[in-house]
């Protein structure tokens, strides 16, 4: 990894992708580049296709963290170099690799034995991610959300065929205390997206009011042992610009997981969130270094 170089391309704004990214890179010697709409003409003055035959004769790997998995596949196909996704609409594959080596640490069951339940919006690249990654592992995984907010059919399709390989099974359900029911895990993610108008989070908010992560909803697990997921940021107080506008809006006093879950002992998110920088440690090595 010594002397490798990384360019990171953010399309959209983050804490956790970046940095760990950043640290990873530099903790094994590589350099990085930050690209962001704002000094770059990704998109805007050259097309992906253009800038992935630059990049890909600077760098020896691309990290893409933007608005549309198209991109990233053409990326890919024209880079020449190793193109990572930080994010897409579909799909945070790096986040289920952090969620997958947590899950680990704090479970002595074999993979097939775990059952991992999350709430909210089953559409979301976080659900996307944990329901294919999780069943790729043999993991149980439970995606509880509306009927509404249910995963696109080729998603689900993709999963179901992973299970019919590896033995674990899926669930969707709209019924949050079904869904939980003797869960390991219980996994959601804030209800209002990066850079989303009020107007397009309102609906989604009250559709998922019944969905929120409180200790009641734990208490249905009927697993005292049971621990908590969010792959961060959360809006589990009024603290923040966006938390204190929907829970104005909402009469809540949060969001998606109330602040008594997310601050007690059950909560795993800040592991979750150090587990970024090792896993993608390990991505780096594993897609950089030549091993005999």
């Amino acid at each position: 990894m010594i002397g490798k170089t990384i360019a990171l391309i953010f399309e959209k704004p983050s804490t956790r992708t970046r940095c760990a990214f950043e640290v990873a890179a530099y903790d094994q010697g590589a350099h990085v580049t930050y690209l962001d709409s704002a000094n770059s003409h990704i998109g805007e003055r050259e097309s992906i296709k253009d800038t992935a035959r630059v990049l890909g004769r600077l760098y020896d790997g691309i990290l893409y963290r933007g608005h549309r998995q198209a991109a990233l596949e053409i990326l890919d196909k024209h880079a020449k170099a190793p193109v990572w996704n930080g994010l897409t609409e579909l799909w945070h594959p790096t986040q289920a690799l952090c969620d997958l080596l947590t899950i680990r640490e704090n479970s002595r069951k074999p993979w097939p034995e775990i059952s991992v339940a999350y709430l909210g919006d089953g559409r979301s690249n976080v659900a996307n991610s944990l329901r294919v990654a999780g069943v790729t592992i043999g993991m149980n995984i439970r995606i509880v959300s509306p009927s509404s907010l249910r995963a696109d059919e080729p998603i689900i399709e993709l999963a179901e065929k992973i299970c019919r390989d590896t033995g674990a099974v899926v669930t969707d359900t709209d019924d949050p205390e079904l869904g939980v029911r003797d869960a390991d895990f219980v996994y959601t993610d804030v209800w209002v997206r990066i850079g989303e108008a009020a107007d397009q989070w309102r609906r989604r908010v009250n559709l998922l009011r019944d969905y929120r992560v409180d200790r009641t909803l734990l208490a249905s697990t009927r697993n005292p042992d049971v621990k908590f997921l969010h792959c961060l940021p959360a809006l589990h107080n009024a603290e923040t610009r966006v938390g204190a506008e929907v829970c104005a809006e909402t009469g809540l006093n949060s969001a998606e997981v109330s602040d008594e879950v997310f601050e007690s002992p059950t909560s795993l998110v800040f592991d979750q969130a150090e587990n970024r920088m090792h896993t993608i440690k390990a991505l780096l090595i594993a897609t950089l270094t030549r091993i005999p």
